[in-house]
């Protein structure tokens, strides 16, 4: 693992108490840097939390991003808890179910996009001004290659993570003066404990779009979004970076 810098740097890591957010989390630490892991689920948190501690500074915020108070209250107490707040990465997420559109529950469409796009314009709208406080800031948010090429049979998912990507095109290009970082990956299939919630087909569908003919790990995701944390990562902005087996050659 090579060593990256970010001693004194403090991280909110939404979703962090599993898959990505998880292994996101302890790259992190391992580089030197203290963070927030948010959950909606409690108990998760306190396995994360006892799992990750002895790596460094670990606090953590019960915070269901789709609800803008839940997102406020949760930057606050974090902000208290670590001393201000550096960098954020946006990793929470579910992944609707695979039907075709005109079968889609309304409910779910809504949970989808309520969680995978909202959820984000409510975390940097949050955590944006404490950042600007010290003219600094890191943003990293996960997207999905669904969100570029569009998926058949998951119209919700593939829309939410094209939002993200405006969204931080956006936001980035908003804060180019300024200290602050905003990017954004598009994994392709990552071996994660989301997958449980999507069907056989629709994985095979993907797997046969990458010229590797595997799936990502979460240790190649992490080591990518933890570089983008870094002060190193300072003339990308709005950017898209894939991490995607050669599915994306463009």
């Amino acid at each position: 693992m090579n060593a990256l810098d970010l001693n004194g740097r403090r991280a909110v890591i939404t979703g962090g108490a599993r898959g990505m957010g998880f292994g996101i989390a302890r790259r992190l630490l391992d580089s030197g840097a203290a963070v927030a892991l948010w959950d909606i689920n409690q108990a998760v948190l306190a396995e994360a939390v006892a799992a990750l501690s002895p790596l460094g500074t670990v606090t953590s915020q019960v915070v269901n991003v789709a609800d803008y108070a839940s997102v406020e209250a949760g930057a606050a107490a974090a902000a208290t808890a670590l001393g201000g707040i550096d960098i954020l990465v946006n990793a929470a997420g579910i992944a609707g179910v695979n039907t075709p559109l005109a079968d889609y529950p309304l409910d779910v469409w809504n949970a989808v996009l309520n969680v995978n796009l909202n959820g984000i314009f409510h975390t940097c709208r949050a955590l944006v001004p404490y950042m600007k406080r010290g003219d600094y800031g890191r943003i990293v948010n996960i997207a999905s290659m669904a969100g570029k090429d569009g998926n058949p049979n998951a119209s919700a998912y593939s829309v939410s993570k094209a939002g993200v990507i405006g969204l931080t095109k956006s936001l980035g290009k908003e804060l180019a003066t300024t200290g602050i970082r905003v990017n954004v990956v598009c994994p392709a299939v990552i071996k994660t404990e989301m997958l449980a919630d999507v069907s056989a087909e629709q994985i095979g569908y993907m797997l046969a779009k990458i010229p590797m003919g595997r799936m990502g790990t979460v240790e190649e995701i992490a080591a990518m979004v933890c570089w983008m944390c870094t002060d190193e990562c300072s003339y990308s902005t709005g950017a898209v970076f894939d991490m995607s087996g050669g599915r994306a050659t463009y």
